[in-house]
């Protein structure tokens, strides 16, 4: 029996390193179908139409009877998603791959929970606390991550290649925070069936009024089909499901720890398949994300903790004033 009860809690663990090594192998699939000559908008588009073939049936089955009537705010939020997470945000993140290395984007990939955190304080969702160690521990990470990512360095087109990474990251941050909000309102199955399919209209939109020539949509039996399949399914479908599991049983920070765990990853199959080279300056840099995610998950952890505990003792406080309050009646008397 606890055998048993030590895989299950195992289960997460697991789950979350496979989902960045599927992360790590989408860095590593995009660079080789941009060597290979793919238009980075259509294999977006493409991607986009394979998730929602697979997302639509996979809510239908799963949500159709939790799932609520669909609402005009609901409905914008969801194209919202589909543009930051999706169509923009994604073309974004390949346009950055084209420019820069696998292990570079990788690196930057990790300031996302740092961005999150950036955002939510300025619109007030998040209150810094500045007194407190968890606050200086997060705005400490905050700084060191920001430090970590301008410190890499860039030449020529990988000064292009360093902004759209960045961008690609505040655009993923912001269908984070967006998709929160519909997911309190909405199942998530439902909620990224329509996402990816916001995301292949609008990205199927932008190409056929960017992209005129008609022989660029074929798709062969390369390199580049293996990567549309492999990002439309696996990273848009199994993953999601994983990360939805993982964090409805661990949190969402658990999920966030593994972050910098792809970057193991992209590093090891790039130096090995896309002949990148790890340089001095990068490797810190890419030390320096790390080590600020890691402070900014911490002090977010210590403030949990520190409001859970305070949450329990005014429960307790009030527990025993009631019971206080049932001593001190006395018991009428019959006559």
């Amino acid at each position: 029996m606890k055998f048993c009860s030590h895989i299950d809690g195992l289960k997460p663990v697991v789950l979350m390193v496979v989902v960045e090594a599927i992360y790590a192998g989408n860095h590593v699939l995009y660079k080789l179908a941009v060597y290979d000559g793919i238009s980075i908008k259509i294999m977006i588009a493409y991607r986009f139409i394979f998730a929602s073939v697979l997302m639509i049936p996979l809510a239908f089955f799963m949500e159709r009877k939790t799932r609520p009537k669909m609402t005009w705010m609901i409905s914008f939020q969801v194209f919202l998603c589909g543009i930051f997470g999706g169509s923009l945000g994604q073309t974004l993140y390949a346009e950055s791959l084209s420019l820069t290395s696998a292990t570079f984007v990788s690196a930057v990939s990790n300031l996302i929970p740092v961005m999150v955190f950036m955002l939510a304080l300025i619109f007030g969702l998040e209150k810094l606390k500045i007194g407190t160690m968890a606050g200086k521990a997060k705005l400490m990470g905050f700084m060191v991550s920001i430090s970590g990512a301008l410190g890499h360095q860039v030449k020529g087109n990988q000064g292009l290649g360093s902004f759209l990474a960045i961008a690609s990251c505040l655009s993923l941050t912001i269908w984070y925070l967006i998709q929160a909000k519909v997911c309190k309102a909405y199942p998530p199955y439902s909620a990224t069936a329509l996402m990816c399919t916001f995301a292949s209209i609008q990205a199927t939109v932008f190409v056929l009024c960017a992209e005129r020539d008609w022989s660029r949509w074929k798709l062969n039996w390369n390199i580049q089909l293996i990567t549309i399949l492999y990002a439309g399914i696996l990273q848009s479908g199994f993953c999601f499901a994983a990360i939805a599991w993982c964090s409805e049983v661990k949190g969402a920070f658990f999920v966030s720890a593994f972050y910098p765990l792809m970057l193991v990853f992209v590093a090891i199959v790039g130096t090995l398949f896309l002949d990148e080279h790890l340089y001095l300056g990068s490797l810190i840099g890419s030390i320096l994300i790390v080590v600020g995610l890691y402070a900014v998950l911490w002090g977010k952890s210590e403030e949990i903790k520190q409001m859970s505990a305070r949450s329990k003792q005014l429960q307790t406080t009030e527990e025993m004033s009631v019971n206080s309050s049932n001593c001190d009646k006395e018991p009428q008397s019959i006559v």
